[in-house]
């Protein structure tokens, strides 16, 4: 990716997932989304299982591999429909924005640089002030922020 183009890229991705980040909080339910959307429509293994064409019992499993974490997206979709629902999938920055994570992972590598530099000067006699090593990380975030090394995510 271009290094003009990244920013208005990951400006426009940053819009795409806000639209997700209302469900940030949402707890999934212990015995799963189909086993409780199931229930509540009062609607028997059984008849779930002949809408997907398997037996009570395969769709038992289907539920329970959703609790464990191992079912598929396309079983979790081809549930969906037979509930007349649809799968949203997604990711949501924990940090609220792609933009919030860069500037994070940026100053993390810059403290780790310039603490680095820092101590060996330190070891030589030639100490920074407190103030010169804060502007020296933020001198370094800015730039990594800028150009995205991908020595940023190491």
């Amino acid at each position: 990716m271009k290094l003009n183009n990244s920013r208005l890229i990951i400006r426009q991705l940053d819009k795409r997932l806000q639209n997700l980040a209302p469900l940030r909080d949402i707890e999934y339910p212990k015995e799963g989304w189909i086993a409780l959307v199931r229930k509540t429509l009062n609607m028997s293994l059984r008849q779930l299982g002949g809408r997907l064409s398997i037996s009570p019992q395969g769709m038992a499993k289907v539920e329970k591999s959703e609790s464990e974490g191992s079912i598929t997206l396309n079983n979790l979709r081809e549930a969906g429909e037979a509930l007349n629902m649809k799968l949203v999938y997604g990711f949501i920055p924990r940090e609220g924005s792609l933009e919030k994570m860069i500037e994070n992972q940026a100053k993390e590598l810059a403290q780790k640089i310039v603490m680095r530099t820092s101590t060996t000067m330190k070891l030589e006699d030639q100490e920074n002030s407190d103030q010169r090593i804060k502007e020296a990380i933020a001198e370094m975030t800015e730039e990594f922020k800028r150009e995205m090394p991908k020595s940023l995510w190491d």
